[in-house]
């Protein structure tokens, strides 16, 4: 039998702004723009639906130092829904959300519990006889947090059964920066029970005597934090052991699609497998929409009608995205290329003739490598400084930079003057 239940989630990021390409589409712009409320709202349903005792949110409610009373309203609104079917929630604040002024200036529900910058634990009421059940929590006073805050929890309770909230990056995990940070091991071995964990993305999950959980985010922003997302449905049994199962929220998923276009040489049968991989890549989502990123590669002699249309192509293909349903085109990317030649020394075709010309006398060239360095240079000089150390960090960035502007630069050229129009092409 189960004796307490409770929803572990993190990083919500309510009205988080969009980052991905999505915004050229106001019809994907406005899925994802309130996909982060919509979740929440599942959340809530979840909790709701499972009659659980209570919902645990381990950091980044908010996206930032959030000011709107739109998003106050809402966050209201769903906390009295959990008030009023007797669900307990708590809260701790992360490294995004630490200066929010909506969770130190709101009047929430008694049942609501925001941990301070100090170290805190409740116990949940619970019948005589039964184990009792702590809930232990510590929110970031500032948004920086360099040391581990382990050491300032409260030890676990004897008997009982301790559930910690915490904000970290454990390790350390690609794409996020250091905050919190806290090895599983020393988690492991803290006494506690559960460790209900915010800050990184993508979810993982660690069980035994202490099970260690990161949820992830529940929601995907863009094409980096692509696939289903979820929260996790905690049993606590009566004999103290622990019961874990993964509960699919997200709204929609973004993925990367993949398409093999080599040997095609037919416009149309290059558009079916499309509209096929992403028929195929719907299928196994597990979220309501698909966000596709479409990546189309090989060697077909389409290489450079699709680099010369490819806004017809991505006309097309968001055409059977639709007709597909729910499939939407965040992005199209081709790294097609025309079969190599047997000898290209000896080719007549005018257009391999400039394709050697434009590599090997050309681009090659310090005159055209001065002169490119000067254009990149002043274009760089009109971005901001966080821009300019992404795409050329250093001398060996910048030259980088330089070559792969030059390729796509040169390949841009030879798919324009590739003989045929647009019609024929197809």
């Amino acid at each position: 039998m189960s004796a307490f239940r409770f929803v572990h989630a993190a990083d919500i990021h309510l009205d988080s702004p969009l980052r991905s390409l999505a915004l050229r589409n106001p019809g994907l712009a406005e899925l994802i723009g309130n996909a982060s409320r919509q979740v929440f709202v599942r959340i809530v349903d979840l909790c709701l639906d499972e009659r659980v005792d209570a919902l645990l949110l381990a950091g980044d409610l908010y996206d930032g130092d959030q000011t709107s009373m739109k998003t106050a309203r809402f966050l209201i609104e769903q906390l009295r829904r959990l008030h009023a079917a007797g669900v307990r929630v708590f809260i701790i604040r992360g490294n995004h959300d630490a200066l929010s002024k909506i969770t130190k200036e709101l009047v929430l529900p008694d049942s609501v519990t925001v941990f301070g910058g100090r170290a805190d634990t409740v116990e949940m009421l619970r019948d005589r006889g039964e184990r009792p059940i702590l809930v232990h929590g510590l929110s970031f006073a500032k948004p920086q947090a360099p040391e581990s805050l382990l050491g300032k929890y409260k030890p676990p309770v004897e008997g009982a059964i301790n559930i910690g909230l915490m904000h970290t990056s454990l390790d350390g995990a690609p794409g996020h920066d250091v905050y919190a940070p806290c090895s599983t091991a020393h988690l492991a071995a803290s006494g506690f029970q559960y460790w209900a964990l915010g800050h990184i993305h993508k979810r993982s999950t660690t069980e035994g005597a202490c099970a260690i959980v990161m949820p992830g985010i529940p929601q995907g922003r863009d094409v980096g934090e692509s696939g289903s997302k979820s929260v996790t449905l905690v049993s606590v049994l009566d004999d103290g052991s622990l019961s874990l199962a993964e509960r699919v929220v997200s709204m929609a998923q973004f993925e990367r699609v993949a398409v093999h276009a080599s040997g095609l040489v037919d416009w149309r049968e290059l558009v079916t497998r499309i509209e096929s991989a992403l028929g195929e890549a719907s299928d196994r989502s597990e979220s309501d929409h698909l966000v596709a990123r479409v990546f189309v590669s090989g060697a077909t002699p389409l290489a450079w009608t699709i680099r010369r249309d490819a806004d017809v192509l991505h006309a097309e293909v968001e055409s059977r995205a639709e007709a597909i349903g729910n499939v939407w085109i965040e992005k199209l990317e081709s790294d097609c290329r025309k079969p190599a030649i047997v000898d290209p020394a000896d080719s007549a075709d005018p257009v391999e003739v400039l394709r050697r010309t434009m590599t090997n006398e050309i681009v090659a060239s310090e005159a055209f490598r001065a002169e490119a360095q000067i254009i990149v240079d002043n274009l760089l000089d009109q971005l901001p400084p966080e821009c300019r150390r992404v795409l050329a960090p250093d001398e060996t960035g910048l030259a980088l930079l330089i070559g792969q502007l030059s390729k796509e630069g040169s390949e841009e050229v030879l798919a324009r003057l590739t003989a045929g129009g647009p019609d024929r092409a197809r």
